[in-house]
């Protein structure tokens, strides 16, 4: 990755030792997170950065799709046509809400050589810095799983531009050159950087085993891929409804049980009934 820095961001080795994952750990595939959903990531309080670890069995997987596609053609005019285009795709889940906490793809378009780092983060993220990311080696991402620092020096960060917002998060983008995919597929992780509206930088961490095997194997099956990630959610959804129903078990136990305010009790035995005038 090119070198580049920004102001606004601290150093990104001090950040992931001392600061790094928001709302960790990581769900991985139907594993429930630790830590409740936060109301707000932006907000949420900071874990440290071993717990980065947890984020380890997480898949990265290959997602193909038949787009269709505009361009101009000689004449001038506009030409639609069908393009594979592919999704090298790494997400992690909050196993409590199912909100997107991070996810990353490379995606690559059939016929074009170009390929692109897409990496998507939570809404409540301040827009005008960006996105700052490095790619760990395995031995620094062993370090930062120690809470280690690693060496700046030692870092390539790229700084990525938000492109598009939506309901699940905004999404930043830059061009991935052979140079960005070999460090990818020979690293640790990446550590993605945000600043929050706070102006307070919260560090997401992807790890990047098993990126090597899906970029290069065939796609999976969609409909598999989909079939399951409803599975993964509606199993979130019992998780959800539990919760509350516990919750509420738990205030019901704080009523009072007598004075004013009481809910009303009953015994076995029957009321009695009104003596009878003569």
């Amino acid at each position: 990755m090119a070198h580049a820095r920004s102001s606004g961001f601290s150093s990104l080795s001090a950040l992931a030792a001392a600061l790094a994952v928001a709302a960790t750990p990581a769900l991985a595939q139907d594993k429930p997170a630790a830590a409740p959903a936060p109301a707000a990531p932006a907000a949420a309080a900071a874990a440290p950065a071993k717990d980065a670890a947890a984020a380890n069995k997480s898949a990265w997987v290959k997602l193909c799709e038949k787009t269709p596609l505009v361009k101009k053609g000689e004449d001038g005019k506009e030409v639609k046509e069908e393009k594979n285009i592919c999704l090298t795709h790494h997400e992690r889940l909050d196993g409590n809400s199912g909100m997107v906490l991070v996810s990353a793809a490379i995606r690559e378009v059939e016929g074009q050589d170009k390929k692109h780092i897409m990496v998507m983060v939570p809404l409540g993220m301040a827009l005008p810095p960006g996105l700052r990311a490095a790619v760990y080696t395995k031995d620094q991402w062993a370090k930062i799983a120690k809470n280690e620092k690693v060496d700046d020096k030692e870092l390539k960060p790229v700084d990525l531009k938000y492109s598009l917002c939506h309901a699940s998060g905004c999404t930043a983008e830059i061009d991935a050159d052979a140079g960005i995919i070999d460090q990818m597929k020979a690293g640790g992780g990446i550590m993605i950087v945000a600043m929050n509206a706070a102006a307070q930088p919260i560090g997401f961490p992807v790890p990047l085993d098993g990126f090597t095997d899906a970029f290069a194997g065939k796609p999976i099956d969609n409909a598999e891929y989909k079939k399951a990630r409803g599975q993964l959610m509606a199993q979130i959804r019992d998780r959800q409804k539990a919760a509350i129903e516990k919750f509420k078990a738990e205030q019901l136990k704080k009523l009072p049980t007598d004075g004013p305010g009481a809910p009303p009790t009953t015994t076995g035995s029957a009321p009695a009934k009104p003596a009878e005038k003569n």
